[in-house]
C-alpha cells in the first residue's frame, strides 16, 4: 500500500501550512508543553475514550489510554485524546439504545471537526461498540478498535456467577422464596470482581467478538479478558498500528465490506451471540451502503453450527472461552463458512490472522464434527404479528416451548406489567403468551431491555422457568428463555402487536420461523380502525430529536439523517 505524503494527511491544513490560522494551531499545542518535535510532521491519532466514572465496564480505560498513547509516540504519531460521552449500560435510563446514535454522532463529528488523520476507538460496553463504528464509517478516516475486554468470573459459595443471565436467575430465585435476602446480598457482592465488560456472551462481548470478524481489530484482542497484561499490551500495538494505518490510508469502507460484514454474522451464529447484534450490524452496514435484511441473518444461521459453550446460551464465561482459543480457535472451525480474503486492520487477511488459531478445551469450543447445535443461535420470525420481522435466540430457549400456540395476556406498557405481573388474581397459566407492547423504539423510549419478561411470582412457585414472551422490547444478550423480541413494526406506530387482545391465540414456531395471531385480517383491521395512537413522549431536547428521526428494528434503529453514505464535508479552515 503507498505511503502518504505528510501534505496529503488531513492534519497538515491545521498544522503544515503557512498562514495565521496554522500560527494559532502551532501556538496553542506549544501551550499546552508539547515541543514542535512532538507534533511537526506526525500524523495525529484521536483516541476517542468512553471512559467515565459511571461506566464500571471501562474503568481501566483511563490507564489503557496512556498505553495506547505510549504506542503511538513509539510508532511516530501524535497522539490526541478525546472523551466522548460514556454509555453506561447498568446505570443510564431509560436504555443506552437511545443514546446510541449520540455517541456515533459525537463520534463522526469529533473526527470531523479537529485535525485527525486516523482514530483508536476505545469501547466495549454495549452500544458503544456500534456507536463508535457507526460514527467512525460515516467520517472514514482509518481507524481501529480497542475492546474493552469482559471481567472476570464471578463466585458465590464456589459456584461461578455469570453477570445477568446469573442476576435473572437468582432474583426468581428470590421471588420463589428459594433463596433469602442476606444470600441476594451475597450474589451481589460476588458477580462482579474486575473492570471489563459482562462475561458472558452479552451484547458487550457479542459486538466485540463481531467487530474482530468485521477485521477492525488486532488479531485475538477481542477475547482477552480486561485484568489480563496481555490486554494492555495489545491496546500499545493498536496504538501503534493506527499511525501505520494514517500513512496507508486503510479505511473502513476498505474494511466493512458486504463479505466482513457476512463474516461477522457467522461469528455471531456460531458464538449463541446476542440478538442485539442484529440491530447494530444492520446500522453500521447502513453508514456503509451495505444492504443487511433480515433474511440474510436468517439464512447464514441456518448454515452456521453453534460452537461457543457460553452461558446463557451454555456452560462457561468467556475467560474459559479465552483460555481455550479465543476466536481465532472458533473461527479456525468455520474457515469454509469465512470470506478468508477480506481485509482487516492489521493489512492481512482474515485467513492470514486466524492461521495459527487453535481449540484447546474442546468442552469449551466444540468443533464441527461434534456441534452444540447444527445451526446458529438467532432465528428471524415473520407473520401476521411481525410482518417485518421479530427474532429470538433459539439457543437460550426451553425446546419444549418453541413449537407453542397458547393465550394472550396482553400488558400495554412496562408500567402495567410491573402492576399486574405478581398479582395473584392474573389469569395466566405456564401456556399463556406474555405480551408486552409499547417497548419498542419509540414506544420505550429507545427500545430498553424489557424483553426478557418475569414469569409470574405464582407460577415461579408452581415451578415454572420459562415461558413464550413476546415484545417489540429487545433484551439483554445475558437473559435467556423463550423470548421473542424486535417485533417490527413497534405498537407504538400502530404495529399488529398494538391490536393483541387477552385471550387471543398466538402461534410460535421458531423451526417453521412463524409468529401468527390467530385473529381474522377482517377484525384486525376493525380493531385498527379503532386504535389511536399513543401521545409522543418528548416535545423538546434529544428525545424529540430522537422522535423524529428514529428508524424501526428491522431497519437497524439509526436515524434516517445519518444511515447511507452520503459524502461528510471537510471543515473549511478560516
Amino acid at each position: 500500500m503507498a505511503r502518504k505524503d505528510y501534505k496529503d494527511l488531513r492534519s497538515y491544513r491545521w498544522y503544515g501550512v503557512k498562514d495565521l490560522r496554522a500560527f494559532g494551531h502551532r501556538s496553542r499545542t506549544l501551550q499546552m508543553g508539547y515541543a514542535r518535535q512532538d507534533y511537526a510532521g506526525k500524523p495525529v491519532i484521536a483516541i476517542i475514550n468512553t471512559w467515565s466514572d459511571i461506566n464500571p465496564c471501562h474503568t481501566h480505560f483511563r490507564e489503557r489510554a496512556e498505553e495506547v498513547k505510549r504506542g503511538i509516540w513509539q510508532a511516530g504519531g501524535f497522539p490526541v485524546e478525546m472523551p466522548a460521552i460514556s454509555l453506561s449500560e447498568p446505570f443510564q435510563k431509560p436504555t443506552t439504545m437511545m443514546y446510541r446514535n449520540l455517541l456515533a454522532l459525537e463520534t463522526e463529528e469529533l473526527l470531523r471537526s479537529y485535525p485527525c488523520d486516523a482514530a483508536v476507538l476505545m469501547g466495549g460496553c454495549d452500544k458503544t461498540t456500534p456507536a463508535l463504528l457507526m460514527g467512525a464509517a460515516s467520517m472514514d478516516i482509518p481507524c481501529i478498535f480497542v475492546p474493552a475486554g469482559t471481567m472476570l468470573r464471578g463466585n458465590w459459595r464456589g459456584n461461578t456467577l455469570g453477570s445477568g443471565s446469573d442476576s435473572w436467575k437468582y432474583w426468581a430465585e428470590l421471588r420463589a422464596g428459594n433463596i433469602t435476602e442476606s444470600d441476594w446480598e451475597e450474589i451481589e457482592e460476588g458477580i462482579a470482581r474486575s473492570p471489563g465488560t459482562c462475561m458472558t456472551m452479552g451484547t458487550a462481548a457479542t459486538m466485540m467478538t463481531a467487530v474482530e470478524a468485521l477485521g477492525l481489530t488486532l488479531p485475538g484482542a477481542a477475547s482477552i479478558p480486561a485484568p489480563d497484561s496481555n490486554h494492555a499490551r495489545m491496546a500499545s500495538l493498536s496504538g501503534r498500528r493506527a499511525v501505520e494505518m494514517a500513512w496507508e490510508d486503510l479505511k473502513p469502507t476498505d474494511v466493512m465490506t458486504e463479505q466482513a460484514f457476512e463474516n461477522a454474522i457467522t461469528t455471531v451464529m456460531s458464538m449463541g451471540g446476542s440478538t442485539n447484534s442484529i440491530v447494530h450490524l444492520v446500522a453500521m452496514a447502513g453508514r456503509l451502503g451495505v444492504k443487511l435484511p433480515l433474511e440474510r441473518f436468517d439464512e447464514i444461521s441456518k448454515r452456521t453450527p453453534w460452537l461457543a459453550n457460553i452461558r446463557p446460551s451454555g456452560k462457561y464465561l468467556m475467560e474459559d472461552f479465552y483460555y481455550a482459543g479465543g476466536l481465532q480457535g472458533l473461527l479456525c472451525e468455520l474457515k469454509d463458512l469465512l470470506h478468508l480474503d477480506a481485509v482487516t486492520v492489521n493489512g492481512k487477511t482474515l485467513g492470514d490472522n486466524i492461521a495459527s488459531g487453535g481449540i484447546y478445551d474442546e468442552d469449551v469450543i466444540a468443533r464441527r464434527a461434534k456441534p452444540l447445535g447444527e445451526q446458529g443461535g438467532l432465528v428471524v420470525l415473520r407473520g401476521n404479528l411481525a410482518p417485518d420481522g421479530a427474532v429470538i435466540k433459539q439457543t437460550a430457549c426451553d425446546p419444549s416451548l418453541v413449537q407453542h400456540t397458547g393465550p394472550a395476556v396482553v400488558f400495554n406498557d412496562y408500567n402495567d406489567m410491573a402492576a399486574r405481573i405478581d398479582d395473584e388474581d392474573l389469569d395466566v397459566t405456564k401456556d399463556s403468551v406474555i405480551v408486552l407492547r409499547n417497548a419498542g423504539p419509540q414506544g420505550g423510549p429507545g427500545m430498553p431491555e424489557w424483553g426478557m419478561l418475569p414469569i409470574p411470582k405464582k407460577l415461579l412457585k408452581e415451578g415454572v422457568r420459562d415461558m413464550v414472551r413476546i415484545s417489540d422490547a429487545r433484551m439483554s444478550g445475558t437473559s435467556y428463555g423463550t423470548c421473542v423480541l424486535h417485533v417490527a413494526p413497534e405498537s407504538f406506530v400502530g404495529g399488529p402487536l398494538a391490536l393483541v387482545r387477552s385471550g387471543d391465540m398466538i402461534e410460535l414456531d421458531v423451526e417453521g420461523r412463524k409468529l401468527h395471531l390467530d385473529v381474522s385480517d377482517e377484525e384486525l383491521a376493525n380493531r385498527k380502525a379503532a386504535w389511536t395512537p399513543p401521545a409522543r413522549k418528548f416535545e423538546r431536547g434529544f428525545g424529540a430529536m430522537f422522535a423524529a428521526h428514529i428508524t424501526q428494528a428491522d431497519k437497524g434503529c439509526d436515524f434516517d439523517i445519518l444511515e447511507g453514505t452520503a459524502a461528510t464535508p471537510e471543515p473549511e479552515i478560516h
